[in-house]
């Protein structure tokens, strides 16, 4: 299927890529029932930003739709497939604003500013948390976080790193998490690193502690 700009959460509003996105999450839900875990299923918006929706001609409107949207197929998964033994956790996707592989400039206020609209959509539904995914900067990442405070909804935080396990901006995990933590009184509930190689990840953490 054609999805320009990565932007899934546009197969909402189509029957086929409704139907796609829901055997896609319960492949994963099939997974965790049949180990007796819990799961955390994502809604498809990490492009449903101001930005990327003006690329898509995608206006205020049709973003908050697209938002709300999102959580209404992840309900639906979870009032058919939970149980007792694997919980379903639904999360709403955030993305940068920019893109995920090139350092961001942006102040944190700016960022929160940007933000918010997205978060306080998903806040307004039954989302039991956001998380923001390929983050380059920690000014958009401290902007995120303030925002889901004021919005009373939890956040996690996931950055990518380069080949040198660093952020796109130099800066390493360690220094990244210490100075998102200490701007936002340690709002994260916890960190991730995507969309980077296992082994990458790797040389950041041995940077961090002094390898």
């Amino acid at each position: 299927m054609d999805v320009p700009c990565l932007a899934t959460f546009l197969l909402l509003d189509d029957p086929r890529g409704r139907e796609e996105l829901l055997l896609f999450a319960r492949e994963y839900i099939d997974i965790a029932r049949r180990y007796g875990h819990g799961i955390i299923l994502d809604t498809p918006t990490w492009r449903a930003n101001p930005d990327w929706g003006a690329k898509l001609n995608y206006g205020s409107d049709k973003l908050r739709a697209a938002n709300k949207k999102s959580i209404e197929l992840l309900l639906m998964l979870r009032n058919e497939h939970e149980t007792e033994q694997s919980p379903i956790v639904i999360n709403g996707t955030i993305g940068p604003r920019g893109d995920g592989y090139r350092a961001a400039f942006m102040t944190a206020a700016a960022a929160e500013d940007y933000h918010s609209e997205q978060i306080e959509c998903f806040a307004r539904t039954e989302a039991d948390l956001i998380t923001a995914y390929t983050l380059t900067s920690t000014d958009e990442a401290v902007g995120i976080a303030r925002s889901a405070a004021s919005n009373g909804i939890p956040c996690a935080i996931s950055f990518t790193v380069e080949t040198d396990g660093r952020l796109a901006s130099d800066m390493s995990l360690g220094e990244a998490i210490e100075r998102v933590d200490g701007a936002t009184d340690g709002t994260p509930v916890y960190y991730m690193v995507n969309c980077a190689h296992p082994a990458h990840v790797e040389l950041g953490f041995a940077a961090d502690a002094g390898g």
